[in-house]
């Protein structure tokens, strides 16, 4: 892909004072999906104002109306690459993405042009008749009509559907009243954006052609375009399209930990809704817009093209493993006290006197919380942790040079991963050292453990990953020594270009443990090497077992391998790929010794990137 702009297309906040007010692109007829799952238009997004709401009685639950079967969506059935076959080979062939729109009617319009009326369910937005929803989820008002295509006066505007409510009356709101189904009707004309109905089975071929092509389309809108489409530059909009596909599929088939896939849909969620938000606000505002208001609409905006940036990223193919990780660290370091004198934090959920026996008392403070002790911490201090189960946000902020060290039996000292927040270990700090903890990692997303930058050192840790493992930025060191790390959904250690790590008697195992069925995907192994500039390593006395690939794998970009065949190298290998794989080596200032390697694992590939 070509670089990214960032200018968006109606969010433009100089529109708010300009008098050339910024109108939603789901306006009615718009094939543009909204947030709410229903397609497009001012009924799907626009403010509740009926008279009544659903209810039930304390022991009455909404029940199911009687509506007929729809098509089965089968689109999603589909392997990777007939999707891309279908949208990049056929449908956006040689389009650009401000073509896109016209390409999807046309489309349409050859399906729809066979067949004047057939039978549908309308879906929309519960909003449109109920004042609140919100107290008895609803995800959608279903309603059986009878439908009547609109072919669009142009090829680029969008088609709508004119529909009756078709006898018998059915709907999935069993109490909803017939008549507010009219009135909704009568005031949209019986008009509707047409992917908001979906074909009812039992009806010719041709409907279910018809019902096939919407779902085709309702696919793109909803997990292929993006609202910034029209500005970018690439040349090809297939291509982007193909890359989107294949991060579907990623997210669909596990390649892609599920962790970090629900925070990919939630950051995508999250920008349909604040560029709705952006467009309503905007709407609101008079011709002379006050400072307050004007300031608000920058502040959207600006906060709108944040997100675009981080979901542009997200779509970057190099990323996947772990998502963007990009330095979140903003507090400052505190450094050392002014008078000199360094603290010992006693973390303990009960306190003895037994447990503070060697310690200096007037240098000593005690804490039940793991994150009260880590806030109070300066540079030089130690951090005591006795047996129990702890969770901390402070650690995703490590500033200071502390020792974080466990009392007693490994196994019981737990320090928990909050779901809440999107890490668990991150430091910044020129050296801190953490010892005799195990670490579990639920529900965040970045690596177990993120080296920002400075020097940070594992010790007799275990470290038991649901996301990824052990990630070393750029400039950044680790030192990790007799420690364990297993189920990383990536490799266990991930070095970045410029990094540094030694491990010498660590256990790495069953980690980059994709859910997929693609060979490829599961080569990262046990060490993961980004070379350009070259990262080192020095291992020794490592046991690595169980992984999905190869103990160490170097990934380099491919016009530096022009002497090997199909992008990778096995230790194994003779000739030019060994003398490649050795020189390789050398430059990278890879140092292995008295590695162990089981269950047929290979020592070391080189993957083409």
């Amino acid at each position: 892909r070509s670089s990214c702009s960032w200018s968006l297309e109606g969010v433009d906040p100089n529109m708010a004072w300009s008098g050339e007010l910024a109108k939603p692109e789901s306006e009615p007829g718009s094939v543009v999906r909204s947030s709410a799952g229903a397609v497009g238009g001012s009924p799907s997004c626009g403010v509740s104002r009926r008279p009544v709401s659903p209810s039930q009685s304390d022991d009455e639950e909404m029940e199911a109306g009687p509506l007929p079967l729809q098509y089965p969506s089968r689109l999603g059935a589909l392997p990777g690459r007939e999707k891309v076959a279908l949208y990049c080979d056929n449908l956006l062939r040689g389009c650009k993405a401000e073509d896109a729109n016209e390409a999807m009617s046309n489309y349409l319009f050859e399906k729809l042009k066979l067949k004047e009326k057939w039978l549908g369910v309308w879906k929309t937005n519960p909003e449109l008749f109920f004042v609140n929803s919100e107290e008895i989820p609803i995800p959608y008002v279903g309603v059986l009509v009878e439908v009547t295509c609109e072919p669009p006066q142009n090829s680029s505007s969008h088609f709508k559907a004119s529909i009756s409510v078709a006898e018998p009356f059915s709907s999935n709101i069993a109490n909803i009243p017939r008549e507010l189904v009219d009135e909704v009707l009568e005031e949209l004309g019986h008009s509707v954006p047409l992917l908001e109905v979906y074909p009812v089975e039992g009806q010719d071929s041709i409907v279910f052609d018809i019902a096939q092509a919407l779902d085709i389309v309702r696919f793109f809108y909803d997990f292929l375009w993006r609202d910034w489409d029209d500005d970018e530059s690439c040349e090809t909009y297939a291509a982007l399209i193909e890359e989107r596909i294949k991060l579907w599929c990623d997210i669909q088939n596990g390649t892609i930990p599920a962790p970090i896939a629900h925070r990919f849909r939630k950051n995508l969620e999250k920008y349909k809704n604040m560029h709705l938000e952006l467009i309503q606000y905007q709407s609101n505002i008079n011709e002379e817009p006050t400072a307050e208001e004007a300031v608000e609409c920058w502040k959207k905006y600006y906060e709108l093209i944040m997100l675009c940036g981080m979901l542009k990223i997200w779509e970057d193919l190099r990323l996947r493993a772990h998502g963007p990780l990009t330095p979140r660290i903003l507090r400052r370091r505190k450094g050392c006290r002014d008078d000199g004198k360094t603290v010992t934090h006693i973390v303990a959920k009960t306190m003895t006197a037994e447990m503070v026996k060697d310690f200096f008392t007037d240098t000593l403070q005690q804490h039940d919380n793991l994150n009260l002790a880590l806030d109070n911490c300066y540079s030089g201090d130690n951090v005591v942790i006795f047996p129990g189960e702890y969770t901390a946000a402070n650690l995703s902020m490590l500033t200071e040079d502390i020792i974080i060290k466990g009392i007693g039996r490994q196994e019981e000292i737990l320090i928990i991963s909050d779901p809440a927040h999107e890490s668990f270990v991150v430091s910044r700090a020129q050296n801190v050292k953490l010892m005799h903890l195990t670490l579990i990692q639920r529900g965040t997303i970045d690596g177990i453990v993120v080296v920002e930058s400075g020097h940070m050192t594992l010790e007799n840790c275990v470290l038991k990953c649901e996301g990824s493992g052990v990630c070393v930025l750029t400039r950044a060191s680790v030192t990790i020594t007799n420690s364990e790390i297993t189920g990383a959904q990536g490799a266990g250690v991930e070095l970045y270009p410029g990094s540094t790590a030694v491990l010498e008697g660590n256990k790495i195992h069953h980690c980059s443990n994709f859910r997929t069925s693609d060979s490829s995907q599961g080569t990262l192994g046990g060490i993961n090497i980004k070379v350009v500039p070259a990262p080192q390593l020095k291992m020794k006395n490592n046991h690595i077992y169980s992984n999905n690939g190869y103990g160490v794998t170097i990934l380099q970009p491919s016009e530096q391998l022009s002497n090997t065949a199909e992008g990778t190298v096995e230790c194994a290998a003779a000739g030019d790929g060994e003398d490649t794989l050795c020189k390789l080596m050398q430059e990278l200032s890879l140092q292995m010794s008295s590695n162990t390697l089981e269950d047929n694992v290979k020592a070391v590939s080189i993957v083409n990137s």
